[in-house]
């Protein structure tokens, strides 16, 4: 029997389930101070014993481990062991956000349609050129975890055969604290609403590089409506 009540059969642990192979610790740097103790010893290559066991296990492991913050900043603030930061930082690969590869965005969710698509049974073909638009002017402060769940929402409550930009459901949070946010002048400034307007066309067009398409998908209007605004307003490079 096991070491708790209910445990009637051996149970293997993670490592050595991966013995002579790889395992991959994800959020390596919301472990507690404690656990790191006991991993570091694993990497050092010292045995470990089961929960209740008395043999001692070594395991031969390759471990990849990920992290969305940056372990220099823990490792100072004593939140992360200095000597396990080490011994992990082997080969250390970095990955930019989303928003600095927006290259990506179309391959990926691609590959998330694909999936849900598969796990739904639901008949999508792909994205039309307006969502991948809207995708691709998006900032993903979620990075890829976040356009994965857009992705699956749209594959669950889409209604036609292609997914469109008004299937893509973005979070609001971005529009408060990006850099397209309408910022509030610290004295009042007589402004008509059509100088604001113009205002935040300039600054959207700006920020896209003057990628039009890209532009009215953050303004959430046509590209024709765009282009007649930037006309009416006198708008140039």
């Amino acid at each position: 029997k096991g070491s708790f009540t209910g445990a009637t059969e051996k149970k293997i642990g993670k490592f050595e389930a991966a013995n002579h192979g790889t395992i991959f610790l994800d959020e390596i740097g919301e472990m507690n101070v404690g656990t790191q103790a006991k991993l570091l010893r694993i990497l050092e290559g010292h045995p470990f014993e089961r929960v209740g066991g008395h043999i001692p296990i070594r395991v031969d492991v390759r471990v990849v481990a990920a992290t969305n913050q940056p372990l220099e900043k823990a490792v100072h603030a004593g939140t992360f062991r200095r000597d396990l930061f080490f011994r992990l930082q082997v080969v250390e690969i970095t990955v930019p956000p989303l928003r600095e590869r927006r290259e990506d965005i179309p391959l990926l969710a691609d590959h998330f349609l694909k999936r849900f698509v598969r796990e739904t049974g639901r008949k999508i073909k792909g994205f039309t050129p307006a969502a991948l638009e809207k995708m691709k002017a998006y900032h993903w402060p979620g990075n890829v975890r976040e356009l994965r769940n857009v992705v699956e929402r749209a594959v669950a409550l889409g209604a036609g055969p292609m997914i469109d930009a008004g299937d893509i459901w973005l979070s609001q949070l971005e529009v408060v604290r990006g850099n397209l946010a309408v910022e509030v002048p610290d004295s009042y400034e007589p402004l008509s609403l059509e100088q604001i307007e113009k205002r935040h066309i300039e600054r959207t067009l700006n920020h896209t590089d003057w990628n039009k398409s890209q532009a009215a998908a953050i303004l959430q209007i046509e590209r024709s409506t765009l282009d007649r605004k930037i006309k009416a307003y006198g708008i140039s490079r």
